[in-house]
């Protein structure tokens, strides 16, 4: 559904009405269409003394193709901080000096990066030191403008070649809603391929999506395939029309099943080893909502919700991954949502089931490291889909404006979040949850 109010903003009598009346004024984000380039403008480039990530993002980032500056331009579309030398909390002064002379200098869907040590891997005040990162970046994600974000990534010592894919997916205009976020490299594993062709990075993959016959599954499938994979796009028997419309256009497969059935595992096993001799990227997108206040909400209401937004992924992971059909560096990849997260009224039973998937990728994370794989999963805040838009008008633009970038996501947000996930070059990424949500103002 079209943003209506965002589309006036931006006609001349919106620009004289909005600033005077101080409204929000989202802005129009900078997205993802090949061929463009990974940043349109320099990359200004810094660090705290001591160091261990400046050297090899400065390889990495002229490598994609992007302009690394040492010293302040008149505008930048990046800011990039390796922040590891900082070992106590006085050294947060490096923050504020490398920052605060630039940070007005930053351009339209701009990016801000700031590199740290995993806390949980540091000691004393470094550890301190290291997590107070954390508020200095959610903050200057508030006060970005013209659709900036800012992100902070904790690399693991060792794992700084590992780190690439990550910048690259942060930079690039594939996070044009993900914002505010903190995300960890290099929990499992110190090195991570490298794709022979960036733009292609899924090629000769095969990637399984559920609910993927409409709106956010949909996407999914399209930008899999974008990146080369063969998708498999699963959805159940009424959805079947649209779900070969999907597949067709895309080059993949359909597959109708019930994911819930008891049988359902098996026969998604035997299916994918018979027809592609197993899976490389598993999305559990398949979701239902029952919607009703605790007290009005039925037995089957809350069962229906729970079984297909939880209990048929945890089958499915076993089956695959007890019977082997995930193949090595495989990815699992849950779909959550910040109900998860924050709660939200009338919605006891898809809550619950969404910070299930979260609980699934903490108990995944050491198993799927173990396997030689990943499992991640993101948060989608409000995302401009036909569920959305059948949602009451007020609680709709509130859902739209409470975010730093004060809009609506769109299905691909959530898509390129996913094939970030997917990509063999992010075998480091294990165990993070990302929302995908433009910072939204709830939550944690």
């Amino acid at each position: 559904m079209a943003d209506r109010y965002q589309q006036f903003t931006k006609t001349p009598l919106g620009k004289f009405v909005v600033p005077k009346l101080g409204l929000p004024n989202p802005a129009t984000l900078r997205r993802y269409r090949p061929g463009q380039p990974a940043l349109e403008g320099p990359a200004l480039l810094g660090a705290a003394p001591g160091g261990r990530l400046e050297k090899t993002v400065r390889a990495q980032l002229t490598g994609a193709g992007i302009e690394v500056l040492s010293a302040p331009a008149d505008r930048h579309a990046a800011l990039v901080f390796d922040a590891t030398g900082i070992t106590d909390p006085a050294g947060l002064r490096e923050v504020y000096r490398f920052f605060h002379p630039v940070i007005r200098k930053v351009g339209a869907s701009g990016r801000v990066v700031v590199l740290g040590t995993p806390p949980e891997l540091a000691e004393g005040r470094e550890r301190i030191a290291q997590r107070a990162l954390e508020g200095f970046v959610r903050s200057v994600g508030k006060e970005l403008k013209r659709g900036a974000t800012a992100q902070l990534v904790y690399v693991a010592e060792g794992a700084e070649e590992a780190a690439e894919s990550t910048l690259r997916f942060l930079l690039s205009a594939k996070s044009a809603f993900v914002d505010g976020q903190v995300i960890r490299v290099g929990t499992h594993v110190k090195t991570a391929p490298a794709p022979e062709n960036w733009d292609k990075p899924l090629d000769g993959k095969v990637a399984l999506v559920t609910g993927a016959s409409r709106g956010i599954g949909e996407a999914i499938a399209e930008t899999l395939a974008r990146d080369g994979a063969h998708v498999v796009a699963l959805d159940i028997p009424a959805q079947g029309g649209d779900l070969s419309t999907v597949a067709n256009r895309i080059g993949g497969s359909a597959l109708q099943l019930d994911i819930t059935a008891a049988d359902a595992p098996a026969k998604l096993a035997e299916y994918l080893v018979e027809r592609h001799g197993g899976v490389d990227v598993v999305v559990h997108n398949a979701g239902i909502t029952r919607d009703k206040t605790l007290g009005n909400l039925t037995e089957s209401g809350w069962d229906a919700v729970l079984a297909v937004n939880l209990s048929a992924q945890l089958a499915v992971n076993d089956k695959l991954l007890g019977d082997q059909v995930l193949r090595e560096n495989g990815r699992i990849i849950g779909v959550s949502s910040i109900a998860g997260i924050a709660g939200n009224v009338g919605q006891t039973n898809y809550a619950t089931s969404k910070a299930g998937v979260i609980g699934m990728v903490n108990v995944g994370t050491p198993q799927l490291a173990e396997y030689g794989g990943t499992i991640n999963a993101v948060a989608p805040g409000f995302i401009e889909t036909k569920m959305t838009a059948a949602v009451p008008l007020f609680i709709r633009e509130a859902g739209r404006r409470l975010s730093s970038l004060g809009q609506g996501g769109l299905p691909v947000d959530v898509a390129e979040t996913i094939a970030w996930y997917a990509s063999p070059a992010s075998a480091a990424v294990n165990g993070n949850l990302v929302r995908v949500c433009g910072q939204a103002l709830l939550g944690a």
